[in-house]
């Protein structure tokens, strides 16, 4: 059971039961005590057809990830006051997060839209069919759960995030593991519609339990979900992340390949898109086919629409194949920013090892057609930097809880401003 956080800037976490201890390094299943224990089976969850389950595929052994690590600090709260420029970026030390279907592919693959799927968290057996009809997705009160036009669209990954269950701890020393919904264009998602804004997410996940439950925690916080979809033939992303007592961030993904690598072109909701006042996404899409393809679409439509692009790189180098390769990935779609966010680190990284606090090294940074770039340094604030202004504000002073997520809700505080006013782009 997912219960609701406290804290307004936190998503909802795992209650104690969802905790998966780990026993001689392997996982260990909890086992309900009583029949009356089991779940409740949801009508739409059983197969329509009345043929067989479909045996269950191979386990598949996952390559190791490269061991590359990028430690970053991410703000706790920033907030932009400037007399040439009224940015409010609202940021929590919480965690962030938190169509029609195409026809089905050669080999019997089809995905289906988180509209078609049933609203309950709760499913023992994933619905497998072909014949399922579209139908809107009703709020709690049976209104409409999404708007018809978001302000904001974030494209890219919706995953779960594995944390350990303490903290400053190794990933191999952790002793045991609770789950959180992660991703972080869908992390900026969620934070715009807590703030009071307009936004929607495309993406995919897997048509198993984990997308059941990242796609009702996105309709809970009245993100519009029209281009989510679901994938049968692809599980649902997993990260392992954790943060050492030095600082240093330790990542260990698993998509080999998750649902998300496998949106295409022809599954895009682009008038969702051409509709929107801003467009946001990452780098993580730009890894491999077919989404590279998808996302580089996306982005064109956007601009094609005159919609405003956003870009966080969002480096992650354990996912890429090499580190020149990831910094080619990002800098790919630099030009087709309108507005990038980036962290000290990132800069760094980007520039070969130069000063990220040098503005001089910032500034080769800046494209002719880029309208704001922002320098994320942790707890000690950012810089902005356009064509006509430049500045430095500090960090708010807070108690963090946990830096995960921090920078997605700086961009989301960043967006939801932006969508309501263009002219704070304006000197």
């Amino acid at each position: 059971m997912i219960q609701a956080s406290s804290h307004p800037g936190e998503l909802p976490r795992a209650t104690p039961k969802e905790v998966w201890p780990l026993t001689s390094g392997h996982a260990t299943h909890r086992q309900p005590t009583s029949q009356a224990a089991q779940p409740k089976i949801h009508p739409e969850a059983r197969p329509l057809a009345s043929s067989a389950r479909p045996p269950r595929r191979p386990a598949i052994r996952l390559p190791r990830s490269p061991d590359h690590r990028l430690g970053r600090r991410r703000p706790c709260a920033v907030r932009l006051i400037d007399t040439r420029m009224a940015l409010h970026a609202a940021c929590a030390a919480g965690r962030g997060l938190p169509s029609s279907s195409s026809s089905p592919r050669a080999g019997g693959r089809r995905s289906l839209s988180a509209a078609e799927r049933p609203r309950s968290v709760a499913f023992a057996a994933p619905l497998r069919t072909r014949a399922v009809q579209t139908k809107a997705v009703l709020s709690s009160d049976g209104a409409p759960g999404m708007s018809d036009s978001p302000h904001v669209v974030c494209f890219g990954e919706l995953l779960i995030d594995f944390v350990p269950t303490v903290n400053g701890v190794s990933l191999a020393e952790a002793p045991a593991f609770k789950k959180a919904p992660g991703g972080a264009p869908a992390n900026v998602a969620v934070g715009i519609a807590r703030l009071g804004g307009s936004s929607a997410f495309i993406g995919k996940v897997g048509d198993d339990e984990f997308g059941y439950m990242l796609a009702d925690i996105l309709k809970q916080n009245n993100v519009n979900t029209q281009g989510l979809l679901f994938d049968a033939h692809a599980r649902t992303a997993l990260a392992f992340v954790t943060l050492r007592s030095h600082g240093e961030r330790e990542f260990m993904f698993y998509r080999n390949p998750s649902a998300d690598m496998l949106l295409e072109e022809k599954e895009l909701e682009l008038d969702l898109i051409r509709k929107a006042k801003i467009f946001h996404h990452g780098s993580i899409s730009l890894i491999t086919e077919p989404c590279k393809t998808a996302h580089i679409a996306a982005a064109k439509a956007a601009r094609d629409a005159g919609v405003l692009v956003s870009y966080d790189p969002n480096l992650r180098l354990p996912l890429w194949s090499s580190v020149e390769d990831a910094r080619d990935g990002i800098l790919s779609i630099w030009e087709t920013a309108d507005v990038i966010k980036i962290s000290e680190e990132e800069v760094s990284f980007l520039t070969n090892g130069e000063d990220p606090y040098d503005d001089a090294v910032v500034k080769k940074l800046i494209h002719p057609n880029l309208k704001l770039l922002l320098v994320t340094e942790g707890p000690d604030g950012c810089r902005y930097y356009s064509k006509d202004f430049s500045g430095r504000v500090g960090g708010l002073k807070v108690t963090a809880v946990d830096t995960t997520g921090a920078g997605d809700a700086f961009v989301a505080g960043i967006l939801s401003q932006l969508a309501t006013d263009f002219s704070l782009l304006q000197p």
